[in-house]
């Protein structure tokens, strides 16, 4: 192949429209600082609100393109969210008939919103995370949801972990 077909070959193939994900954000240049609240919490999982609020402040920090505030006075956007529900289905049965993993499903509701222009960003009433846990359960061998983060640690763990980068990952990069 001569170089200049060569040539012709790299640059049309250089405007074909493709990107990889992940690489930029869709949001305000001036968005630099961002204040996440406390997540509220509907559910009877104690402390999943505490866990969810964390998780999401790690996945932003991690992208390196922010910085977390504490208060949404200085902050350029703010990030709002509630726990609305966490249901659960069996997935999974042992030998003897007792339910050994479980289809935990997180309903939130999240709000991004522009703290300078009170403008909403992006948001999303019924965000739904669903995701398959090996769940330890303990004593009467019943899972109770309202004791959920104590009897499986690291499902919640794991569940909250992939929640926040869904939630993170829908604001950032606009899916």
């Amino acid at each position: 192949m001569s170089s200049t077909v060569l040539a012709l070959v790299l640059v049309a193939s250089a405007g074909c429209g493709y990107a990889l994900a992940g690489r930029g954000t869709f949001l305000p240049a001036h968005i630099k600082a961002v204040a996440i609240l406390p997540f509220v919490n509907q559910t009877p999982v104690a402390t999943i609100d505490q866990v969810m609020t964390r998780k999401v402040i790690e996945e932003f920090q991690g992208r390196g393109k922010f910085t977390i505030v504490p208060d949404a006075a200085a902050a350029d956007a703010l990030l709002n969210g509630t726990i609305l529900s966490i249901n659960r289905v069996d997935a999974g049965r042992t030998d003897t008939g007792l339910a050994s993993r479980y289809r935990l499903t997180l309903t939130m509701k999240v709000t991004f919103t522009d703290a300078k222009t009170k403008e909403v960003i992006w948001s999303n009433d019924a965000l739904q995370f669903s995701g398959e846990y090996d769940l330890t359960v303990r004593g009467t061998g019943q899972f109770e949801a309202s004791t959920l983060v104590d009897q499986s640690p690291q499902a919640v763990d794991r569940m909250t972990t992939d929640a926040a980068r869904t939630v993170v990952t829908a604001i950032v990069e606009a899916f």
